[in-house]
Parts: C-alpha cells; sequence; structure tokens
C-alpha cells in the first residue's frame, strides 16, 4: 500500500498564473509523486514550469475551498523558486520533476526535494479536521461513487464533526456540505 499525504500544491503556468489544489502526494523512496488526473491545471503548469511547491498546512478551510470555488488564498514568495507558498503552510517542500511515467488517465510525475522549510509549530489535530479532509476527498469523487456510500460516509463523519470542530472546521465542513447538496439537486 501506498503512503499518501495530503497536501496543498501550488504550481504556476508558463506565464506565472498561480494554481492551488488539494493533492496527496505518493511517497516512493527518496522521491514523491504527483499523479493528477487528465486533464488538470497541474499538469499543465508542472509541463511548463517543473516545480511545485507542497504546502503542509492543518487549515482544513483550505481543502475545502479549493473543492468548492474558493481558491484565492494568501501566497507568499519562496526563495529561489518561482513557485509561491501559502502563506497558512506550517511547513512546506519544493520539488522538481524529475521524470514522468506517462498514462493517459493519471501520468505519474516523479519529484525530487530541493528544498524544505518549516514556518510555524504543528500543534496537533482533532478529529474535526480529520473529518473535513475526508469530506473533501468524498466531495471530489461525487460523480464516482454511489449516493449509499456518500451518506454512510457522511452520517460517520459528522460524529466528529459534532464532538471536536472548531469554527474554521464546521464552515470547511459547511463549504463541503453545500457542494454535496449542490450535486443531489443536479442529479
Amino acid at each position: 500500500m501506498s503512503f499518501i499525504r495530503e497536501t496543498i500544491v501550488t504550481t504556476v503556468s508558463g506565464e506565472g498564473r498561480v494554481h492551488i489544489a488539494p493533492l496527496g502526494i505518493i511517497a516512493d523512496g527518496e522521491h514523491w509523486i504527483i499523479a493528477p488526473f487528465r486533464p488538470s491545471t497541474t499538469l499543465d503548469n508542472l509541463t511548463a514550469v517543473p516545480l511545485a511547491v507542497v504546502n503542509y498546512t492543518d487549515d482544513m478551510r483550505i481543502f475545502a475551498g479549493c473543492l468548492t470555488g474558493r481558491k484565492d488564498w494568501p501566497l507568499v514568495p519562496v526563495d529561489r523558486c518561482p513557485v509561491p507558498r501559502l502563506e497558512a503552510a506550517l511547513a512546506h517542500s519544493v520539488l522538481e520533476v524529475i521524470s514522468v511515467r506517462d498514462d493517459e488517465v493519471r501520468p505519474r510525475l516523479v519529484c525530487r526535494v530541493v528544498a524544505e522549510t518549516n514556518h510555524a509549530a504543528f500543534t496537533g489535530l482533532n478529529r474535526a479536521k480529520a473529518a473535513v479532509l475526508e469530506l473533501a476527498i468524498l466531495v471530489s469523487r461525487l460523480d464516482m461513487l454511489p449516493k449509499e456510500k456518500i451518506d454512510a460516509e457522511i452520517a460517520y463523519l459528522t460524529i466528529a464533526i459534532d464532538k471536536t470542530a472548531g469554527p474554521d472546521e464546521r464552515q470547511a465542513w459547511e463549504w463541503l456540505m453545500e457542494r454535496v447538496r449542490d450535486h443531489r439537486a443536479a442529479s
């Protein structure tokens, strides 16, 4: 089984336009793999500028926001890198694409770490943060999963939200649930 780290990845186009996307990066020995689905802005950007900044953040609003059209998060420059990082990143890694394993659906971009920096202390997780992350993953797959599975997962995850969520996790949860409701109304 692969080790996947859920992150927010920033990339830039050849023209310098920043793209922010939640992505699970995959451990591959000393390398990390970024595997975006086709078509994808992340893939287009990494083809044009083969550098990505992997942002490690515990702000679940960013994960939820990226999946619900809220992608305007404050950015700051990264030394010796054209790709900025999230201001809310607790730490970041700069990854350079060193090879591509092509695939019609989901190419795998093998990357090496060229720089890493810590910015703030990690003070721990609560169950609500994990629940928001799981709901974000469900939301990214609404067209692929049966309604019964989505309903069962939401029912279980709601327990953690009800017991442990702070205001940021509640806001992120509501953004994602709005997306679920809109999906159901359109079905």
